[in-house]
């Protein structure tokens, strides 16, 4: 006798973890396409500052959008963030965030526009540094993963937000979200700055794309 497998939603109404279960090929297959879209993001900001910026991916991890919150606050140590968040749709659909602890988005924008930490001035600039920051970042890593599928993406405006962790992700529907973090290296002139990308994708998408990497390994 055999037997259906139980939907998603039902297995989330008991509390049973929804999390993508991934291969490490595919997670290698990931991280490599990550890195090729940052890897061309870099290419575009050091033409913009006119000075080198080595942006690496040390690791991919998947999460359920509880796990993802609580590492979140043990990595930086801070339940309040920065973040540059788009959206995306096409081939896969779901939204993208660039996320940095507030102090680090400070001293990012300062080291790019020169401007002094704890200036007036550093303040008025860096909202439209950041967004543009994380603009570049993210259309570099979401055009990798539309070329892989052959299709055209469609982008909304980039928006930036300052909030605790919980208001940052209280809209991510669970069941229907599979949620990617790739930690985000900044090293420009011997300083580093950790960021991290994330990456919330709609389920029956997120398939789609993993079928597509395993069609093209």
């Amino acid at each position: 006798m055999s037997y259906a497998r139980p939907s998603d939603k039902f297995l989330a109404s008991r509390g049973i973890s929804l999390v993508k279960q991934l291969t490490e090929d595919q997670i290698d297959a990931i991280k490599e396409l990550i890195n090729i879209g940052v890897g061309r993001a870099a290419s575009l900001l050091n033409e913009m500052v006119g000075f080198p910026i080595c942006l690496e991916i040390p690791f991919i991890q998947v999460f359920t959008v509880e796990d993802l919150q609580q590492e979140l606050i043990a990595r930086f140590n801070s339940n309040y963030l920065a973040t540059v968040r788009l959206e995306f749709s096409g081939s896969i659909n779901g939204s993208a965030e660039l996320v940095f602890p507030t102090e680090s988005a400070s001293t990012l924008v300062s080291i790019l526009t020169g401007e002094d930490l704890g200036s007036p001035d550093l303040d008025a600039v860096k909202i439209g540094t950041l967004t543009e920051v994380g603009n570049i970042v993210i259309n570099g890593v979401i055009g990798s993963l539309g070329n892989l599928l052959k299709q055209r993406m469609n982008y909304l405006i980039p928006t930036y937000t300052e909030d605790t962790v919980e208001n940052l992700f209280a809209a991510v529907e669970p069941d229907d979200s599979t949620i990617v973090l790739a930690q985000a290296s900044f090293t420009i002139e011997q300083l580093q700055v950790i960021g991290d990308l994330i990456f919330i994708f709609e389920l029956q998408t997120f398939d789609q794309l993993i079928a597509a990497i395993e069609e093209v390994a």
